[in-house]
């Protein structure tokens, strides 16, 4: 991209970099894809790229590429073991768990073999029970029965929901992991995501390791990778559409989402609802609100931006409009 010809001063960047993405997503062909072997489908198209310039907290659907070290890339059952530790497993997967209204007690019953896979025993299950639920747990041969401390209905089918999302094993947030391989070597894929946790793990090779929610790149990596994230996240989704937009396009809009040093929306609660003009902020959303606050507040419009010139009629101050020329008369 460096080899292309420099911006001209005065050139419209932003009505052009607006220009390039926003025609491109109005033709966008909606198409969504599988991430091979992860049960989750991943939004791809438009969905996604509002999902970016939106800035959610998390994605719909959240996944990870995870990288492994050396010792455990170059041999499948090593990165099936990798996955196997990795994956969050929750007491629903591993035991059924029934309510004895009559009693106003909680069944807890593990299936052996579901126990044997994961290496969990009982004595862990319930040490794990003990720490999220009130009330006395006892051990029945191969049944963990919880009777909660108050006996209402509503207590028990409260304790019960509690109890199928209870963590047992594995890191939280991690709903499915698949080994895939690509460029010689085995990956991880995962449905869930969790980067802090992955980061820390064991045999993972934190410096390629990925996640496509960008909020959670800014908490860990900080703004710099984040930047550099919603570039990659926007260029993908353009990709995948079979859109040629120019990359300093988006690295433009990732600029502005990022310029202050934290990540902001493209919307009326970001970078258009903070905009200086009181007539480009009207002309976005909520136009009445804008417009008697600013009357009430006497606030002045300095007509500086794109947006206020073309709904007063002026010239826009873009390109040869940047040009300014006084004239000084002299004494005759």
């Amino acid at each position: 991209m460096a080899g292309k010809r420099s911006i001209d001063p005065g050139e419209a960047v932003g009505v052009l970099a607006a220009q390039s993405i926003g025609e491109p997503g109005t033709q966008m062909t909606m198409r969504t894809f599988h991430y091979a072997g992860v049960a989750e489908q991943v939004p791809t198209g438009l969905p996604r790229l509002i999902e970016i310039v939106d800035m959610r907290r998390s994605p719909k659907k959240p996944t990870m590429d995870i990288y492994l070290t050396k010792q455990y890339s170059k041999d499948e059952e090593s990165a099936r073991r990798m996955a196997e530790e990795i994956e969050e497993i929750n007491l629903s997967k591993i035991a059924e768990i029934r309510e004895n209204f009559a009693k106003k007690e909680i069944e807890i019953i593990p299936s052996q073999q579901s126990m044997k896979e994961q290496g969990v025993t009982i004595g862990e299950i319930t040490k794990k029970i003990k720490k999220v639920a009130s009330g006395s747990i006892r051990e029945e041969g191969n049944l963990i029965i919880l009777k909660p401390k108050t006996t209402l209905l509503r207590s028990v089918r409260r304790a019960t929901n509690k109890l199928k999302s209870l963590h047992v094993k594995g890191i939280n947030g991690i709903s499915r992991v698949v080994v895939l391989k690509g460029d010689g070597e085995y990956f991880l894929r995962t449905g869930g995501s969790n980067f802090e946790e992955v980061l820390k793990w064991d045999g993972v090779d934190s410096g390629r390791t990925y996640t496509n929610n960008i909020k959670e790149i800014e908490k860990v990596l900080g703004i710099e990778a984040a930047r550099n994230a919603i570039i990659r996240e926007a260029n993908q989704v353009l990709a995948m559409q079979k859109l040629d937009v120019d990359v300093r396009h988006i690295m433009l809009l990732a600029d502005a989402m990022t310029m202050d040093g934290s990540l902001k929306p493209v919307g009326r609660h970001g970078l258009s609802g903070e905009k200086v003009s009181i007539l480009a902020r009207a002309a976005f959303e909520e136009t009445i609100k804008h417009l008697i606050t600013a009357a009430v507040k006497a606030d002045e419009d300095k007509l500086l931006g794109v947006t206020e010139n073309v709904i007063v009629g002026q010239e826009v101050p873009v390109g040869t409009g940047t040009v300014k020329l006084m004239m000084k008369l002299g004494k005759k």
